[in-house]
């Protein structure tokens, strides 16, 4: 038994130090985008309902820029990637893709955030609001976002390493430190022009964010290179079906916003606990995704050793990175004067909650994987998004479910 545990983390050691490395920078990152959050109650509470939204714009970012992630490092893997931005290079067609989706994606989540939050009768802004700072504050995002991926994938490519262990990590930290910030941004617009700014600003950006939309969709359609083609329309459909999962984990937070003020540090837990899941699944996916492309994992009914051997590198980094983001959230909260139910509750929480989504991740991401690939989809379009989304929506619900059991909400 010593000798099956020795050789399996002698096996994975490239893959534990890489992989930790880049979970640490991403929880490091996640740490500001939670403070963030913690300091936007004020936000939250004079724009109901944005709540619902904030999820939904975080997990998209993720989405789109985690999938581009995962396809450039597949290319890497079987050799078609190339370090160029020439017409109909795999680079410059994944990039135009990721650029179209994330108007699209961006203006479709302002649209149902609303029409979601109308139907089940909760306070809300106007629409045109939540698509201004859905659109504004995601594409701004999505811009800073993809200069991280080009890196990533340049150093990447350059120094021979497998950006399946660092991509969605590294990609969910920036996503969350730079969406945060873009959507408080946008929404301080909105509450700053009130009484300065006519309600016609927002119809005629909402009419212009619209002609914007329906022109990337004819030219991704039209005119745009096959392999872009072939990714908006693959991925469309399941984005779309992720961005409910997400509005549904933001409907979850935000009906329990107002019982979690008492304690920020709770708050700012949430895009730390949620984005590092996230990251599990990234690498977890990604890595399926690799494996499955190049034949070294052959689909099955139920995951075979090679499943099993990458679900436990993901408790492994699971129980490190939930007890460190627990732990990380009690002092800085501390040291900024925000309140805390305690060390103990906060590792509590964070380790049960975080084990109990992990579980499902595991198990998710191997039948969503073998599922896309043996309906001849590509696993890179398919598995991180759903995965990701689907993961948001266990992941809150786990989350305020420990929160309510343990009695930290008041």
């Amino acid at each position: 038994m010593d000798g099956a545990v020795k050789a399996f983390f002698s096996n994975n050691r490239t893959v534990f130090t890489m992989g930790f490395t880049a979970l640490l920078i991403s929880s490091l990152g996640d740490i500001l985008a939670g403070i963030t959050l913690g300091f936007m109650t004020d936000t939250l509470e004079m724009l109901p309902g944005l709540m619902v939204l904030i999820p939904a714009a975080i997990g998209m970012r993720g989405n789109i820029f985690g999938a581009l992630g995962s396809r450039l490092g597949t290319a890497m893997h079987v050799g078609t990637f190339e370090l160029s931005l020439r017409k109909g290079s795999i680079l410059r067609q994944n990039i135009e893709a990721s650029l179209i989706m994330t108007m699209v994606v961006s203006f479709l989540m302002g649209f149902l955030a609303k029409v979601i939050s109308t139907a089940i009768g909760m306070e809300s802004i106007s629409m045109q609001q939540f698509i201004f700072i859905s659109v504004l504050g995601g594409v701004l995002a999505g811009l800073v976002l993809l200069v991280v991926n080009v890196i990533v994938a340049t150093l990447g490519f350059r120094r021979n390493w497998d950006i399946d262990n660092i991509s969605a990590p590294l990609l969910t930290a920036a996503g969350d430190i730079v969406t945060l910030p873009m959507l408080f941004l946008a929404g301080l617009i909105v509450i700053k022009g009130e009484g300065v700014i006519d309600a016609a600003f927002y119809d005629v950006m909402t009419l212009l964010f619209l002609a914007i939309t329906i022109f990337l969709i004819y030219e991704a359609m039209c005119k745009r290179d096959e392999e872009t083609k072939r990714i908006f329309v693959q991925s469309s459909p399941v984005l779309v079906i992720c961005i409910l999962l997400d509005l549904g984990a933001g409907l979850t937070i935000e009906d329990q916003l107002s019982k979690l003020v008492a304690y920020p540090a709770l708050l700012v837990l949430i895009p730390l606990f949620l984005q590092n899941c996230n990251a599990l699944g990234g690498i977890l996916t990604s890595r399926l995704s690799s494996l499955l492309h190049m034949g070294i994992m052959l689909p099955g009914k139920t995951p075979g050793k090679g499943s099993y051997e990458n679900f436990a590198i993901i408790y492994i980094f699971a129980l490190w990175v939930f007890a460190f983001v627990s732990m990380a959230t009690h002092f800085v909260c501390l040291a900024l004067g925000l309140a805390s139910p305690g060390l103990l509750a906060m590792v509590t929480l964070g380790l049960v909650a975080g084990l109990i989504t992990i579980t499902v991740l595991n198990f998710l991401a191997y039948y969503v994987a073998v599922t896309t690939f043996m309906l001849s989809l590509d696993p890179d379009d398919h598995s991180i998004p759903v995965t990701s989304s689907a993961i948001d929506f266990i992941g809150s619900m786990a989350l305020m479910a420990i929160i309510v059991a343990m009695g930290l909400s008041v």
